[in-house]
């Protein structure tokens, strides 16, 4: 029985990652803030996962947290483009503030190895496809600049302390626990809330633009992957579904589970928004054996109905 300490373990993928470790055996405490995490969600946990109500930049509270611990994924963060434009102080502070403090607390209690997860906003707007791990970083938002500061902490936490990193640039996750509501909800659960109210969801530019979406499962594997894989410590991975679709062709297929026909509205782009995104996932194919094992199809049936249980 190993050791976990999940920050960010109230929010979505968190959660899901939670519940899959506990259902494993493991030893789980979630740390999270409750910014972004839901408290009504920790009723479906175990009871033996310990839940600590600390804020990633409380640096002390969070070193105390990790004594004892064998492996630290790293969620806790502000994970919104359109909230780090307006205030991108708070993300900076947040997402690579907080993540040295977390590589401080792992540092100090020599754990086994540290998970972050971060972003393929990273990418920004290289207009090669697929995005390869080797790829110079072109941010177009302070979301993405605080996410690349994070992995490049993670690399001198490696390389300067010996401390074993695992990098992980998340796509366009979806699934289960996935906030639908406020002004930064993630576009799946948004538009699948607003279709199943049989509303109208607004698309930001002309729907044409494509994304590369991971269901959340599929990180959940390859975090429990990058936890033990041989040489992978101090590397960098695409987690993805290594295909892309439309905004607009993401309507049509949930319209299409839910037995509707409803038109999309349009608004002006957004800015700091990418056009297109897919992952090249070679190496962590090799590396970690990753393999999406979630289509697109099956993943929105099964946000949906999580969410028309949980509405």
């Amino acid at each position: 029985m190993a050791k976990y300490l999940v920050t960010g373990g109230a929010g979505f993928i968190g959660l899901n990652l939670v519940h899959q470790l506990s259902a494993s055996g493991e030893k789980v405490t979630i740390y999270d803030s409750f910014v972004t995490g839901k408290k009504k969600h920790l009723r479906e946990l175990p009871k033996d996962v310990k839940l600590i109500e600390g804020d990633i930049l409380d640096a002390k509270e969070l070193r105390k947290c990790t004594r004892n611990v064998d492996y630290m994924i790293h969620l806790a963060g502000l994970n919104s483009v359109l909230r780090s434009i307006k205030d991108p102080v708070e993300s900076l502070q947040v997402n690579a503030t907080g993540t040295l403090n977390a590589l401080m607390a792992g540092r100090d209690a020599k754990i086994k190895r540290f998970i972050y997860v971060g972003s393929a906003a990273a990418y920004g707007e290289s207009p090669s496809l697929p995005k390869v791990e080797t790829m110079i970083e072109t941010p177009l938002s302070p979301y993405a600049v605080s996410t690349i500061a994070a992995e490049n902490q993670c690399r001198v936490f490696f390389n300067t302390y010996g401390l074993q990193t695992v990098i992980l640039r998340a796509f366009n996750a979806y699934g289960p626990f996935q906030d639908p509501t406020g002004p930064y909800a993630p576009v799946v659960a948004k538009f699948i809330a607003t279709l199943v109210d049989g509303k109208a969801p607004v698309i930001s530019g002309d729907g044409k633009q494509s994304r590369d979406f991971v269901h959340v499962a599929d990180i959940i594997e390859a975090i429990k992957s990058a936890c033990i894989a041989p040489k992978a410590e101090g590397e960098l991975f695409n987690i993805a579904g290594a295909s892309r679709i439309t905004i607009n062709g993401l309507v049509n297929m949930l319209n299409g589970i839910l037995g509707k026909e409803i038109q999309p509205k349009y608004e002006e782009a957004r800015p700091g928004d990418i056009r297109h995104s897919l992952a090249d996932i070679t190496k962590a194919q090799e590396m970690l054996g990753y393999r999406p094992r979630t289509s697109i199809v099956d993943g929105l049936a099964n946000a949906v109905e999580w969410y028309r249980k949980n509405k």
